[in-house]
């Protein structure tokens, strides 16, 4: 029975004890925070308090002590901190995954833009070749003479029928305006003061003959080597009549 009782004892003082430390340690820190706040002098009330309190805290069941022991507010701090410090970089990751994932679409686009645009040049450039090649086809078609039978003169309206022919559709207006500046059709214009000479006016007239020998009478003649001329130094009769347009000449 005596031993049970200093069993008892032991386990009283055990608990008063470490209730003394406590209330110790929380006094302590009490004092710390007041003199850091200006209170110099402890309170001895606080000493008083803390005594009353450890007498309570001996009553407590030894059972229950485990409720007493909780953890500090540094550590669920830096637990907290810890959490914290996971989760923004967690998320900081993710972000940059994302913006990584986000430029390399980006990238991939603009290279397919790239391409699709290269491609559609080369496709514009080819078809432009192929047209410039059924023009100039056209235009060689267009330019022989001989389709037409030789006359011993002819109209406006059957030179310019001729021409007609002769010239493609989309160079016919710009042809006819230099021809309307040279000669107003008439296939023997000649200017007795240069030696100018047909619809074009030739400079010589006998220039005309690498298109004919009939060139002082054949308008058809006229027609093609004036085409020939127009295309060779100016690309087209439409260059010829701009290159005319800020000349007056030709």
């Amino acid at each position: 029975m005596r031993a049970l009782l200093e069993g008892n004892r032991v386990s009283r003082i055990s608990v008063r004890g470490f209730a003394v430390a406590s209330a110790t340690a929380v006094t302590t820190v009490g004092a710390v925070v007041g003199v850091a706040s200006g209170d110099t002098q402890p309170s001895n009330d606080n000493f008083e308090a803390t005594a009353a309190d450890t007498t309570l805290l001996a009553d407590i069941p030894a059972g229950q002590q485990a409720q007493v022991q909780t953890a500090s507010l540094a550590q669920q701090a830096d637990a907290q901190a810890y959490a914290a410090d996971a989760t923004a970089k967690k998320s900081a990751e993710e972000s940059a995954r994302l913006q990584a994932a986000k430029d390399a679409k980006s990238k991939k686009e603009a290279a397919e833009a790239k391409i699709e645009a290269a491609e559609k040049a080369a496709k514009a450039a080819e078809e432009a070749k192929e047209r410039e090649a059924e023009e100039k086809a056209s235009r060689s078609e267009t330019r022989d003479a001989s389709s037409f039978s030789a006359k011993s003169s002819y109209t406006v309206a059957e030179v310019q029928a001729m021409a007609r022919q002769m010239v493609p559709a989309d160079q016919f207006q710009c042809f006819s305006n230099i021809v309307n500046h040279e000669s107003t059709w008439n296939y023997q214009a000649s200017n007795p003061s240069s030696g100018a000479y047909g619809l074009v006016q030739a400079l010589p007239g006998s220039k005309m003959s690498s298109a004919g020998a009939d060139w002082q009478t054949n308008p058809a003649t006229q027609i093609k080597w004036g085409l020939s001329y127009m295309d060779d130094r100016y690309g087209s009769p439409c260059g010829a009549w701009s290159f005319w347009q800020a000349n007056n000449w030709y």
